[in-house]
């Protein structure tokens, strides 16, 4: 199992809509999440590919016998039936969801 992150080496930190169009230009549907602090969520899966960008906060992602965390700006690029789990950090986590069928 690999999980492709993209970690964020721009200056300054991710500007919300400019990641919102980049998603939008790469032909996933788009919606903003917001998690409290240590939001916990069981392992499951997706029918479809999902794109994650953390825009603030931290999420923690486990699978395959993997865990990594995303930071702001940070991208994970999630595929259709990966069995994963997710939990946001200590202050709670803001990110956008990219759905592709």
């Amino acid at each position: 199992m690999h999980l492709d992150v993209i970690r964020w080496d721009s200056p300054g930190a991710p500007d919300e809509e400019t990641l919102r169009r980049q998603l939008l230009d790469e032909g996933f549907e788009v919606f903003r999440w917001r998690d409290e602090a240590g939001a916990d969520y069981a392992p499951h899966a997706h029918a479809h590919d999902e794109s994650l960008w953390v825009v603030e906060g931290a999420l923690h992602f486990g699978a395959g016998g993997h865990d990594l965390v995303l930071q702001p700006g940070d991208r994970l690029m999630l595929p259709r039936g990966t069995i994963h789990t997710a939990r946001a950090g200590a202050a709670g986590a803001t990110y956008l969801i990219g759905e592709r069928a």
